[in-house]
């Protein structure tokens, strides 16, 4: 399955995209670089969300993470979240709340190029580039339905937060 396909199967969708089913279409998309490469686009600061596409049901981004770049422990508040990394070596670290409210990580883990994961709402994660040298990563998301807001946690304090998702385009006409 190419991206084509894929793209075809989010805009079959009626609702959210269950997340077995969204890891399973990821994990069998035959997909190149070059087929998303006008999308590939970096932030010196933090990582950058690129938006392929999206519609009611979805949004699919290409998000390109320079060495040593990492989300926020977030959330994914009401959507299922599918990823594929496509180049590079992604570490997901995942997070339980403690009694006390705080969040404490429980594992961290990584993802090859072709390997998809998943996580949905209140699975609180943080996705990281940890590679040697300069090395970059880009992944593929989907969300659905679009992801709007993030809750976002903190080590250091119980406090929660929010980050909106921004929309970005590196190419307006989408594929």
């Amino acid at each position: 399955m190419g991206i084509s396909k894929l793209i075809d199967y989010l805009e079959g969708l009626r609702g959210r995209a269950p997340l077995p089913e969204l890891l399973a279409k990821l994990q069998a998309l035959d997909i190149q670089i070059g087929e998303v490469q006008k999308f590939v686009r970096f932030a010196e600061r933090t990582y950058r969300r690129n938006l392929v596409r999206s519609g009611p049901s979805y949004n699919l981004w290409v998000m390109c993470w320079r060495n040593g770049q990492r989300s926020h422990i977030h959330d994914h508040r009401g959507s299922s979240c599918g990823m594929r990394v496509l180049q590079g070596t992604l570490t997901e670290t995942l997070f339980a709340i403690a009694a006390n409210q705080h969040v404490y990580p429980t594992c961290s883990r990584e993802f090859q190029p072709g390997q998809a994961l998943g996580s949905q709402d209140t699975d609180v994660h943080q996705v990281s580039n940890l590679q040697a040298g300069n090395a970059d990563l880009i992944t593929l998301h989907v969300y659905s339905p679009p992801l709007l807001v993030m809750g976002t946690f903190s080590l250091t304090d119980n406090l929660r937060g929010e980050e909106p998702m921004l929309l970005d385009f590196a190419d307006a006409a989408g594929i």
